[in-house]
């Protein structure tokens, strides 16, 4: 993970998701990791900007909202809520969360700015132009990135063909810029593969692409600087949340957060890395300082969708299991980087075996002992989150990092195990007590560390634990079996 030397300021951005359905798993996971993130930056003593939001222009929305008999703002209004919701569902970190709306008044503003930027800089024309475009990805598609004439990420969905006059902005102008970049930062996109895979698109050759649409046929946009015919296009607009929410134009300096961290998916590769830095590059800001591109979530081996009736609904599942599971599960059993598979029934095993089983029961066992054996309670140190767990998330590996707290938790029901202080502190023979009481001790301060590796991951659980040590007392149940 890179951040700028001094300052002590650190930036992270989730993408925008669409308001024109609900919330899904795979932005919960996006969603949780740049949380986690944003925590551990947080206790490592960082001033921490966690930016999120919700992207509403664009032709799908407008569809949409049509569709449902709905003025496109009243629908996006009433979709934005429905992710606003994520905040205290997702449990995630209020002191640092910045909600970005692109309807918002300042955001469109910016990006008026910003496209008369890459106008004067003489990357913005005006051409006729004859595409096949997908309305699922909002994206131009060329024939090479069709299969049997269908887009691969919404096969179900036909491409419409598109003619009409549309400003472009001049992407080709950028293709040796964008590949000195990536020369110049091997770890600009990370995992390395995905690097590889945008250096390879960009080496093929760039096209320039539209970047506004006619108003009279898709009037939901940005309105574009002097032309009352065209607005945005949602892409171009939408991109540029990541430096309004810092108060771009007005701060030059972005507050001191610019460039940062993103989070995106692998199907927001070519938007996050190659076009996006480009648009960067015309109007001369600095280019993002990192870009973590992780996989899709499938269900049982195959992309979630409604037509299968296999989305898993993340806000289902916290009503269900609860906020701290959910961000258990994901954390720990999502891979990172790659694709990976979610069944119900090995969210419910995973939960049963780690948390109800795993340190629900440690932390009950070895605060009864606790509580029932010891005068007062336990002085403990801080001592803030293990190296090895830091060093993981550092590199966006929170799977190994979990699991390098949950050894720890297998470490301590050994320890339980093999000195049996539960047995001992009944013995008649005093130091054999004595001995029990220490083995008691040694556990709580155990849990207490493991708390606080915890705490990026599992918030609410850390301080659940770190209140039971203080207080000296069992806890209620953390996890109930199910």
């Amino acid at each position: 993970m890179q951040e700028k030397a001094g300052g002590g300021k650190f930036y992270i951005t989730t993408t925008l998701p669409y308001v024109n359905a609900k919330p899904h798993i795979g932005f919960a996971l996006e969603i949780v990791q740049a949380d986690v993130i944003a925590r551990y930056k947080k206790l490592m003593g960082y001033e921490v900007f966690f930016n999120t939001g919700t992207d509403e222009h664009g032709q799908k929305i407008y569809d949409k909202a049509l569709e449902e008999g709905k003025d496109p703002q009243a629908y996006t209004d009433e979709y934005a809520e429905k992710f606003r919701v994520l905040k205290d569902a997702l449990g995630l970190d209020g002191e640092t969360l910045h909600f970005i709306r692109t309807t918002d008044p300042h955001h469109k503003h910016a990006a008026q700015v910003f496209w008369q930027r890459c106008a004067e800089n003489g990357d913005i024309y005006k051409k006729l132009y004859k595409i096949k475009y997908c309305v699922g990805c909002e994206l131009e598609k060329t024939d090479s990135e069709l299969e049997d004439g269908h887009c691969p990420l919404h096969p179900s969905q036909e491409l419409q063909v598109r003619e009409e006059e549309n400003y472009f902005f001049r992407f080709s102008k950028y293709q040796q810029a964008l590949l000195d970049l990536y020369a110049s930062r091997p770890d600009f996109v990370v995992p390395d593969f995905r690097q590889n895979e945008i250096k390879l698109f960009v080496e093929r050759g760039l096209e320039d692409f539209s970047i506004s649409r006619l108003k009279e046929k898709m009037p939901w946009g940005v309105p574009v600087p002097g032309d009352d015919e065209h607005v945005m296009y949602v892409w171009f607009d939408a991109l540029i949340n990541y430096i309004s929410t810092l108060g771009w134009p007005e701060k030059e300096d972005f507050g001191g957060f610019w460039p940062g961290v993103q989070l995106a998916g692998k199907d927001n590769l070519r938007q996050q890395t190659a076009m996006w830095q480009a648009m960067l590059m015309s109007a001369k800001l600095p280019n993002s300082a990192q870009i973590k591109v992780g996989g899709f979530i499938t269900s049982g081996g195959q992309k979630m969708s409604k037509s299968l009736g296999n989305v898993i609904d993340p806000l289902e599942l916290v009503a269900e299991y609860g906020t701290e599971a959910v961000r258990y599960y994901l954390m720990r059993h999502v891979h990172p980087f790659e694709d990976s598979d979610f069944t119900m029934e090995r969210f419910k095993e995973a939960y049963n075996a780690n948390l109800a089983n795993g340190i629900g029961n440690q932390v009950a066992r070895v605060m009864m002992l606790a509580q029932t054996h010891l005068d007062a309670p336990v002085e403990v140190e801080e001592r803030g989150i293990e190296g090895a767990v830091g060093e993981k998330v550092e590199r966006y590996a929170f799977n190994e990092a979990m699991d390098i707290i949950f050894e720890h938790i297998q470490k301590g029901d050994l320890y339980m195990q093999e000195h049996e202080p539960y047995k001992a502190i009944k013995s008649d023979d005093v130091a054999v007590r004595a001995k029990a009481q220490e083995d008691i001790i040694k556990m709580v301060r155990h849990i207490y560390h493991i708390a606080s590796a915890l705490e990026p991951f599992m918030p609410e659980t850390a301080e659940k634990i770190k209140a039971t040590v203080r207080a000296n007392e069992k806890p209620e149940t953390l996890f109930v079996r199910k």
